[in-house]
This record gives C-alpha cells, structure tokens and sequence, in this order.
C-alpha cells in the first residue's frame, strides 16, 4: 500500500527581516516550496499558518494577497491555517476572502487516514496571550469521540506543553508557545482517542518531537527562521508519509527526520505519579526513614 503523501510548511512571515525572521526572503523561498510540492505529488498541501509578519491592516492584506499568490503554483489542493500574524490586524473573513477558502475547522477523508484542520482561534489576546475557546475544544472533542480512522491533527499553535529550553524566542516567554491552561485540555481529549493520532504545528520556529501518552506532537521550522542556521533562512518545509507508519522528513537547512509506528500510538501510558508528598506509599516510606533508630 502506498503511503498517504501531505506537504507542509509554517511559518512564511512575509514582510520585512525582523528579528531572526528572514521575511524578505519569504516569496522565493515559497517558490522553492512550491516546486518541492509539485514534485512530490501530494494529496494535500498544508499551510501552518503566520504567512506573514504583521504591520497594518493595509500592509498585511498586501502581503497575505501575494503570499495567496505564491501558493497558487502548486498543483495539489492547499489548505490554510491562520496564524497570529495572520490575525494580528485581519479577521478570519479577511483572511478566507485572501485565500479563497473556508476557514473553519473541518476534517477531510484521505483514505486510511483522516485529516484534522484544527483551526483554533490563533490570535494574541491582550492581556490573554493565546486563548483555546470552548468551541474549539468542544469540536476537536467530537471530532476524537467518532474517530474510526487514524488522525493526523494540524494546528499553528502546538498544543504538547514542550520544554521551550534554548528557543529564541519562547525562552523566556513559554505562556507565548501555547494555550495556557487550555493546551492541557486539549491532550486530555486526545488521551480518550481509540484510534492513532499524530500532531503537527508551527508556530514556535523549530523542529521538534515530543511524545505525550504515547501520541507525538511534532512541530515543524519556519520557512523563514535563521536562529538555528544563522545566518541564512532555515528554509524548512516537510513531507509527511502516513501508512502503518508516521514518516516526517523536514527539508532545508535544518532537516530533521522521524519513522514511528502509527498504532503504538494508539497505547496509552501510566498515569503519571501524583506529586510524592501527596502520594501514600512515598509518604509512609518517608515517615519510616524519617523515625530515629531504637537500640
């Protein structure tokens, strides 16, 4: 059986160079994406959101319309994601009218595998940061509950709660990587899957994987992003092959590349220890070493 075939990239900040982003090189480095895609012959291709990075409302529908235009060159399907730039002074209307598409959440049959356009809010409240809406959990929880296929679930915002040790900009900013409070919602929903489930996102600007109950979370580099190939562009975007297999190749500058065994996935782990001071056993052992000896 051949394997399903998605191609993905996160990430494009469109726009000026800020930061470590390489904005300024985002359109040819999409050119190079789109030829990639062509090549591969991909049932779909996904876009993870922040095509650009944000200035104005005038500014970012400018440069959302030529990202839209760069996509165009791609033969498969395209489905798009919103990212906080994104959304940073566009609705998700403004957005959609750009693109040319819906961009409510929904999932698409590819065969043995379903597809999860998780599109949850993905704009930056303030104060707030990143808030998961209880709709967005109600329909990512249905969508689980009736799963008769394996999922692949993509969104911008990762939803792991991974270490943000050594990234440039998470460091020292963790509660800007992920939902607070709500990510941790969201892992439990996934923990009641009956069927293998993989995650992929963008947003945090690297390659990672991260295994939470048995189920990965993969994020995947920027398009744009140098912090880890300073000082040109990562040039990141990926190819992910899904059969009884869950094969995650990342290309560019920062490759990366992961094979897992799509229904190990579906085993759940122990729960994990409640704190030991709250734990009977541990407590009771420490009251023991805890007592003086007797003669």
């Amino acid at each position: 059986m051949d394997p399903l075939r998605l191609c993905l990239v996160a990430d494009i900040h469109h726009g000026e160079d800020h930061f470590t982003k390489k904005g300024s090189q985002a359109l040819p480095l999409l050119g190079e994406f789109a030829r990639f895609a062509n090549d591969a012959r991909p049932s779909a291709v996904i876009d993870l959101g922040d095509r650009i990075s944000d200035v104005d409302r005038e500014t970012d529908s400018r440069l959302e319309r030529e990202v839209a235009e760069g996509f165009r060159a791609v033969n498969a399907p395209v489905f798009h994601l919103c990212g906080n730039h994104d959304r940073a002074f566009l609705s998700v209307a403004e957005n959609a009218e750009i693109l040319g598409q819906s961009l409510a959440s929904q999932t698409i049959d590819l065969g043995d595998w379903t597809l999860v356009l998780w599109r949850a809010d993905s704009r930056i409240h303030r104060p707030g940061g990143f808030v998961l809406t209880e709709a967005d959990l109600l329909w990512l929880a249905a969508v689980v509950r009736t799963a008769s296929k394996p999922l692949a679930i993509v969104s911008h915002v990762p939803i792991s709660g991974h270490s943000q040790a050594g990234n440039y900009y998470f460091e020292r900013n963790p509660d800007a990587a992920t939902y607070p409070g709500g990510a941790e919602r969201a892992r439990a929903i996934l923990a009641t899957a009956r069927v293998p489930v993989a995650c992929f996102a963008g947003h945090v600007h690297w390659n990672t994987l991260t295994l939470v109950d048995g189920q990965p979370h993969l994020t995947l580099q920027s398009l744009t992003e140098s912090f880890t190939t300073h000082p040109e562009p990562a040039g990141a975007f990926a190819l992910l092959e899904l059969s009884e297999t869950i094969h995650w190749r990342v290309f560019g500058k920062d490759s990366f590349e992961v094979r897992l065994d799509a229904a190990e996935t579906a085993r759940r782990w122990i729960t994990p220890l409640p704190p030991f001071d709250e734990h009977p056993e541990v407590r009771l052992r420490s009251l023991v070493l805890a007592e003086p000896a007797r003669s």
